[in-house]
C-alpha cells in the first residue's frame, strides 16, 4: 500500500462501510470536491469501501468527465503547494508525484508551476537560515550539512553548490 493509505486496524470496532453505486458516486464526488485527488488516490478509496472492477472504472470515467478530477490539475496544485508551504525542490515534488502515478506530461506541466527567481531565492533563504541555527566544526562541514540539508529538501546539487559557494 502507498504510504498515504494507512491500514485499518483489524480490531477496530468500527465494521468496514460498503457503499452502493449511488453512495460511492456522492461520496466520491464530496471527496475529490474537498481538495484536488490524484487517480490512486480515489481508486483507493474506492476499493476501501468494497467498490471494484467495470463499476470502479466507470465512476473514475464519471469523475473525470465531470471534471472533479484531473491529474494535471492536481499536479499542479501539489507542485505549487508543497513549493509555496513547504518548500521543496523540484526533485522531491517530482518524485512525490511519481509515487502517485502521476503521468510524465503531468509533472512536466506542474513543474512549470514554479518560478525560477523564486526558486533560487527560496532556495539561499532555507540555506541562510539553516547556517543560523546549526552549528558547524569547520568550513567542510558547514558545506556537507547545508548541502545534505538542502538536498534533502530536493533541490538540485549544482543549484545548491553555486549558492553555498557564494558565501
Amino acid at each position: 500500500l502507498p504510504f498515504f493509505i494507512m491500514p485499518k486496524d483489524e480490531y477496530s470496532d468500527k465494521k468496514k462501510q460498503f457503499w452502493s453505486k449511488e453512495e460511492a458516486v456522492l461520496n466520491i464526488q464530496k471527496y475529490c470536491a474537498f481538495q484536488e485527488r490524484c487517480h490512486k488516490e480515489v481508486r483507493y478509496k474506492l476499493i476501501e469501501h468494497a467498490i471494484y472492477g467495470d463499476l470502479l472504472e466507470e465512476i473514475i470515467s464519471d469523475l473525470i468527465s465531470n471534471n472533479f478530477l484531473d491529474e494535471e490539475r492536481f499536479a499542479r496544485t501539489f507542485a505549487r503547494g508543497k513549493f509555496r508551504m513547504k518548500q521543496w525542490g523540484r526533485n522531491k515534488i517530482k518524485q512525490e508525484l511519481k509515487i502517485r502515478d502521476v503521468s510524465a506530461y503531468s509533472i512536466k506541466a506542474a513543474m512549470t508551476e514554479i518560478d525560477g527567481d523564486e526558486y533560487i531565492s527560496v532556495l539561499s533563504h532555507l540555506i541562510a537560515k539553516k547556517e543560523r541555527t546549526t552549528t558547524f566544526k569547520n568550513q567542510f562541514d558547514k558545506k556537507k550539512k547545508l548541502t545534505d540539508y538542502a538536498l534533502s529538501k530536493g533541490y538540485e546539487y549544482e543549484l545548491i553548490a553555486e549558492i553555498i559557494g557564494k558565501r
